[in-house]
This record gives C-alpha cells, sequence and structure tokens, in this order.
C-alpha cells in the first residue's frame, strides 16, 4: 500500500486493524482458556463430598471429614484434623488412587 498522499485520508480501519486482532489473539489463547480452567476446578471443588482425599494449594494430603459452606475440615492423621478455605483446594484425588490433573 503506497502511503497517503498530502490531502488524500488512510483508511481508519486499516488503523485499527492490527489492535483488533491483537484483541482477538488475547482473547482466545489467554482470557478463554483460563476461564474454562477456571469453571472447571470451581466444579471440582463443588462436587467434593466427605471421604474424599484432596491436595491442598500448600501441599497438604488429606481425608474431607466435614464440608461447610466456606471451609473443609481435613483430616490429616489418626488425631489431627485442620480447618481450610475451599479456595485451598489444590486437587482432589480421584477414587482409584491416580493424581487429577
Amino acid at each position: 500500500m503506497a502511503p497517503a498522499q498530502p490531502g488524500q485520508q488512510s483508511d481508519p480501519i486499516m488503523a485499527f486493524l492490527p489492535l483488533v486482532i491483537i484483541i482477538f489473539i488475547f482473547y482466545f489463547m489467554i482470557y478463554r482458556p483460563q476461564k474454562k480452567r477456571q469453571k472447571a476446578r470451581e466444579q471440582q471443588v463443588n462436587q467434593i463430598e466427605k471421604g474424599d482425599k484432596i491436595i491442598t494449594a500448600s501441599g497438604i494430603h488429606g481425608t474431607i471429614a466435614q464440608i461447610e459452606d466456606t471451609t473443609i475440615l481435613l483430616q490429616v492423621s489418626d488425631n489431627t484434623k485442620i480447618r481450610i478455605e475451599k479456595t485451598a483446594v489444590g486437587s482432589v484425588v480421584p477414587r482409584n488412587g491416580a493424581k487429577a490433573e
């Protein structure tokens, strides 16, 4: 494309096209997959129940002893129970013993 001649205006759509392309790339490559992962994690946390084995975000392994609205009572050994926030759940260990992704 030739440079604009004096007295001739450049197309404003062509000026904003790179910005629009960058926004689309950002949405489809970063924002959308992140929202999908976040939704899957929220669903996983909402489906946990008493007796499930979990790993917290800080690496503590335990079995769920009680579930409340925003907290979980986690049994980490025979005589030790700790209360954690639901947001601290890192992953749920599937029933077959393999680590969840």
